[in-house]
This record gives structure tokens, C-alpha cells and sequence, in this order.
């Protein structure tokens, strides 16, 4: 008979592996940058969002943070490798000016992330309070990062087109909030329950969307780059 630890040890390799889909997500645009050796009109702001996300889960989820958390640990740390792919091939097909600010971003990110360490390890003694405002930094990380999906979300509306939405990714995204969220549930986690709850419902709002608008989209090329960044961490992971 499965206890309830056994249990959220399943739905978090099951979230470890619909996580790992969402990082993944944006290899074809990746592909196309490699193709034409150019950035052409993508930014690098979503990919370096979440390199700094996933750095903050992945120090949440330590043992000296927060205890038994090696799920959301493994999952960021991979998040994290294939984010800074992402931006180092950015780097290497920018300009100097898109290069020089992407540099700005990382050390900044790095600068940000070296201050919460500090602050946490002096003044913060116990796991307790040390998950306290580590988590209450992820939680309001994820919430910003959330504006993504809101700006595609107008944009479907305004369009009635789903055409920049693709449903994989939508899918992906529900599932993702569903399953972490589930996750924190089984072993109260309000840091991690927070975020995958509003993921839950952009993954259904999103959907709903899909259901609404596909018959009135049209699907002929276009020259906007169809690129959908949806946040993904162990939280929403």
C-alpha cells in the first residue's frame, strides 16, 4: 500500500517529466535561430526570467532551505542547464548591443541572487524561516512571469485566433500547475501551492481559449515569430 510521502514521490517525477516538456518547448525556435544564424525579432528576456527562477527554486529546495524537496531540486537544475543553453546560443547569434545586454541581465541576476543567499543564511536560522522568504521571493517571481501568458491570452481575444497559443503548450502548462499542485497538497507547500494554482487556471483559461477561438483562426504563414514563453519552474515549476 503506497503511504502518502510514496505517493508525492510519483505525482514529482510525473511533474519532473511534464516540467522538462515546457523547458523544451522553445528548441524549435531555437533551431530556426541556428538555421538562419540570426536572432532575428526574438528577445532574450523570457529565457533569462527564468534562468533567475530557477536558480531561486533550486536554492529553495536545498536542505538547509527547505528539507525534502530533492523533486523540485532535480527539475530546476535541468530547467536550469537548458535555459543557459538557450541563452548562450542566443549570445553567440546577437549583436554586440543584445549581447551586452544580455550580460547586464545575467550579472544582475547573479548580483540579486548572491544578496537573497547572504540575507537568508546570516539572518534567517532555521529551515522554517529560511523557506519563509526564499519562498515568498519564488512566489512572487512566478506571479510576475505570468504576464507571458496574459499578453497571449489578450492577444487571442483580441485576434480571435489562437494561432500564436499553440495547444501543446497550453496543454503542457495546465498539466504542469496541476501536477505541482497536487504535489503541494499532498505535503502542505503553500510557495509551491501558490503559483502552480494560478498555473492551473492560466492552463485552463488558456484551453477554454483554444476551444473558443480555433474555428476562427486562420493558420496561413506569418512573418511574427510565433514564440510562446510560458513560465516554467517547479513552481510552476
Amino acid at each position: 500500500m503506497l503511504h502518502g510521502e510514496d505517493i508525492r514521490t510519483i505525482v514529482g517525477i510525473v511533474g519532473n517529466v511534464v516540467s522538462m516538456f515546457l523547458f523544451l518547448s522553445p528548441l524549435p525556435t531555437f533551431i530556426k535561430i541556428g538555421k538562419a544564424k540570426s536572432v532575428q525579432a526574438y528577445k532574450p528576456d523570457p529565457y533569462l526570467a527564468t534562468v533567475l527562477n530557477c536558480g531561486m527554486w533550486i536554492f529553495y529546495s536545498l536542505p538547509f532551505v527547505h528539507p525534502d524537496s530533492l523533486l523540485v531540486l532535480t527539475i530546476n537544475s535541468m530547467g536550469l542547464s537548458i535555459e543557459l543553453i538557450y541563452v548562450i546560443v542566443f549570445f553567440i547569434f546577437a549583436n554586440w548591443d543584445k549581447r551586452r545586454k544580455i550580460i547586464m541581465a545575467l550579472f544582475i541576476e547573479i548580483i540579486f541572487l548572491t544578496i537573497v543567499i547572504l540575507i537568508t543564511m546570516i539572518f534567517f536560522h532555521t529551515t522554517k524561516s529560511r523557506s519563509m522568504i526564499v519562498g515568498i521571493v519564488c512566489v512572487v517571481f512566478n506571479i510576475i512571469m505570468y504576464t507571458a501568458p496574459l499578453t497571449v491570452m489578450r492577444l487571442v481575444i483580441r485576434t480571435k485566433s489562437v494561432k500564436y497559443m499553440p495547444f501543446g503548450l497550453s496543454l503542457c502548462n495546465f498539466l504542469n500547475g496541476f501536477i505541482w499542485l497536487v504535489y503541494a497538497l499532498i505535503k502542505f507547500d503553500p510557495y509551491i501551492l501558490i503559483p502552480n494554482s494560478l498555473g492551473t487556471a492560466s492552463g485552463l483559461i488558456q484551453l477554454i481559449l483554444y476551444g473558443t477561438y480555433y474555428r476562427t483562426t486562420t493558420w496561413e504563414d506569418d512573418s511574427k515569430p510565433a514564440e510562446v514563453q510560458l513560465p516554467a519552474s517547479a513552481n510552476n515549476t
